[in-house]
């Protein structure tokens, strides 16, 4: 499972941020079985500015990364898929929310998700997104599996956005609210979606009220990985989202796109009070707060002067079911060092 700007060679973080598992509404069944003759077919949904038509629910879902497959998993459609693409170093999934979909459905790959394990799968639709599966520096693209008549789901977190290579073209959590009710029509199951987005809209207005406000709010820094350049979040990937409506600042808003490389010396001019880190990747957490408090350009920012670093698992802050309950645990931290 790559990281959206990294090589498919590096490894996926722990899983399961203690404390912040999202409750969920129980599945419902569905109104009618999925893919028969009834009136709620064909239905339409526009991804990533296209539409497409679906004359009946896909059978044989392969996707690929962590947040993505829980996302099938949230909306109870694990029935309809042939399988999922993981590295090994995926944490426990006997604990999370969605342990049983895990249990349900198989593991294909634990490498790359390519045409040729698709086409092994039988898959009549694969779910990614740019950089979260589809490359064209791989060959693996929505218009190859389509020459071999598999369809494509696009990450809406994904959407490219007419410059060239760049990504976003609506807010972080939008960007999952839109994928739950597109996949909520095409596989029928539009009340068990509207139940999640309303559950997950509820979870993160509570953690806003709870969250520094004004003045208050502290300056936050989304480090991932990188020593010489830090890799970060731009204004359409998760965390700058989770950031704001957690009661920060987010001191990269300004990039628009999703997962994108600055200098130091940026970082340093905007001055975090707050740094958290996406633990995922070949170095640890802790081996990431190292290099951070011993990495003598930083040494007089604000955040690494006061030990404030806080962190968060990739599965929380790439588009995902677990962002609303990330919202909530990053707003409680920053309540608690926030100066008003």
């Amino acid at each position: 499972m790559p990281h959206p700007l990294r090589p498919a060679a590096l490894a996926l973080a722990a899983l399961v941020l203690t404390g912040c598992g999202a409750q969920l509404p129980a599945s419902p069944e569905p109104r009618s079985s999925p893919g028969s003759a009834t009136g709620h077919y064909p239905v339409t949904v526009e991804n990533c500015g296209e539409k497409k038509t679906y004359d009946k629910a896909p059978q044989r879902v392969v996707t690929n990364d962590v947040g993505i497959t829980e996302i099938m998993f949230a909306l109870g459609l694990e029935d309809h898929m042939a399988g999922y693409v993981m590295p090994d170093d995926k944490g426990d999934l006997t604990s999370v929310p969605w342990k049983d979909g895990y249990a349900k459905t198989t593991w294909l790959s634990r490498k790359t998700l390519t045409k040729e394990l698709a086409l092994d799968a039988r898959a009549d639709l694969v779910f990614a997104g740019w950089n979260y599966g589809f490359s064209e520096e791989d060959g693996f693209t929505p218009a190859g599996l389509r020459r071999v008549g598999i369809d494509s789901y696009l990450l809406s977190e994904s959407c490219r956005n007419g410059r060239g290579t760049a990504r976003g073209v609506m807010a972080p959590l939008d960007a999952l609210y839109t994928d739950l009710r597109n996949l909520g029509r095409i596989f029928d199951v539009e009340d068990r979606a509207e139940a999640l987005v309303t559950g997950f809209r509820a979870q993160v207005a509570a953690a806003r009220d709870k969250a520094p406000k004004g003045s208050a709010r502290p300056r936050v820094f989304l480090y991932d990985d990188g020593r010489d350049k830090p890799l970060t979040s731009g204004a359409f990937a998760g965390p700058h989202d989770i950031i704001t409506k957690a009661g920060g600042d987010h001191v990269m808003k300004d990039l628009k796109d999703t997962w994108v490389t600055v200098g130091w010396e940026t970082v340093v001019a905007r001055d975090p009070e707050v740094i958290v880190i996406n633990d995922y990747g070949d170095r640890s957490a802790q081996q990431k707060k190292e290099f951070l408090t011993s990495y003598p350009p930083l040494a007089n920012v604000s955040a690494i002067r006061n030990g404030r670093i806080f962190v968060l698992h990739y599965v929380d802050l790439v588009e995902s079911p677990r962002n609303p309950a990330a919202v909530d645990a990053l707003a409680t931290y920053l309540k608690s060092v926030s100066h008003g």
